[in-house]
């Protein structure tokens, strides 16, 4: 519920706020032009007033502007505002035509937050929650007050040129602002798992350049165009860094593997992937490379076998996901938006063995692994670029 008239959004940062001058304020003019375009984007008006450590927006949308704001990596909460005179008389006001506007079932409470010089106002915090809360009561109709848990929060921040009353603090993304961080080039199946992992790299500020290996006749058409869709989707929560998909063929590798290694193939098609996306890694200028992979979750991500894959990586290779259980992703991927489009099975399931290996040494894949050097230039050379 949003206040009548509402005409501002409060913006909260989080890690921003402990880093030193200088590196905050890199990262605030990083989050705010990503705040500017994340707005432009989605077709949102609103202004931004960027001052002191409680960004705002001017907007005729609070609504609407709250949910794109909290859309926006490095933000951890927004909140849709009426603003106000910084008077005990006008905040009184607001939030009396705010309680009588959007009621209350059950008990209230006011929580009051007042900053700036002592001199600019004659009333503390604890005033205005003791006259605010007088002012709701005289609206409505026996209220019940319970300051410990109440059904209903009436905020107050009062600033010493402009106060502001809300109800609630929709939750963002947390994280750092997108772009503070150097590109990782992100393995993007498509499936539930790769849009999550890739989309947490972005919340720590690391802007992705999703990589998709096409299999052919072991995926189809219909796998292809859920990684574009899930790639599409992590783009719209950055308009002003998304990386177009890459599309790396990976057909002929998958039937030699199928010919000619037994149990041990979905590791050699692990490392061939990661070759291919330290090639892409270093022309694009990323500095690790990200999996949905977490321990234990599929034959070829053990603990034991990504030892042995990650053997090939010249960069790193991050897992946000790694110790996260299968529910959690999902219900993450359902929230992000990627769930939708993942729900096709992966056509590497018809690659993998009958009995894959779970406790591979690096000997025994190396031994059973053909040479993939010109099948990973093949690949390399071949990798096609969807626009997004």
């Amino acid at each position: 519920m949003i206040p009548p008239g509402a005409d501002t959004v409060l913006v909260r940062y989080g890690d921003i706020g402990v880093k030193s001058t200088k590196v905050r304020r890199d990262m605030e003019d990083s989050l705010e032009s990503n705040l500017r375009a994340m707005l432009d984007s989605r077709d949102v008006p609103g202004e931004l007033d960027w001052r002191w450590s409680r960004p705002r927006i001017r907007t005729p949308a609070a609504d609407r502007t709250t949910d794109v704001a909290r859309d926006t990596f490095g933000i951890v909460s927004a909140s849709p505002a009426v603003s106000t005179e910084p008077t005990m008389a006008a905040i009184r006001e607001a939030l009396a035509e705010t309680a009588g506007a959007i009621g209350v079932d059950g008990s209230f409470a006011v929580e009051a937050r007042r900053a700036g010089e002592r001199e600019a106002h004659p009333f503390t915090s604890e005033d205005i929650e003791r006259e605010g809360g007088r002012a709701i009561w005289e609206v409505l109709a026996d209220p019940e007050v319970d300051l410990e848990d109440p059904s209903r929060t009436f905020y107050v921040e009062c600033r010493s040129e402009e106060a502001f009353v809300f109800t609630e603090k929709r939750a963002g993304p947390g994280g750092l602002p997108l772009g503070t961080q150097r590109p990782l080039v992100a393995l993007l199946s498509g499936g539930i798992d790769s849009p999550v992992a890739a989309w947490e790299a972005m919340k720590r500020g690391a802007p992705v350049i999703p990589l998709y290996f096409d299999f052919e006749a072991y995926g189809g058409a219909d796998h292809v165009a859920r990684a574009v869709e899930s790639a599409r989707t992590l783009a719209g929560y950055a308009p002003n860094h998304a990386s177009d998909l890459r599309i790396a063929p990976a057909g002929a590798v998958a039937d030699r593997l199928v010919s000619e290694v037994g149990p041990t193939r979905m590791l050699s098609l692990r490392r061939f992937m990661l070759r291919v996306a330290d090639r892409v890694a270093e022309e694009s200028g990323a500095a690790g490379i990200v999996t949905g992979e977490a321990i234990g979750q599929k034959s070829s991500q053990t603990s034991a076998n990504l030892a042995v894959t990650d053997r090939v990586a010249r960069l790193p290779v991050h897992r946000p996901l790694l110790t996260r259980d299968k529910q959690e992703i999902i219900a993450q991927a359902r929230e992000i938006g990627t769930y939708e489009d993942a729900t096709i099975a992966a056509g590497c399931n018809r690659i993998a063995p009958d009995y894959p290996e779970t406790n591979a040494s690096v000997e025994a894949v190396d031994a059973a692994e053909p040479d993939l050097g010109t099948l990973v230039e093949e690949a390399v050379s071949g990798i096609e670029t969807v626009e997004l």
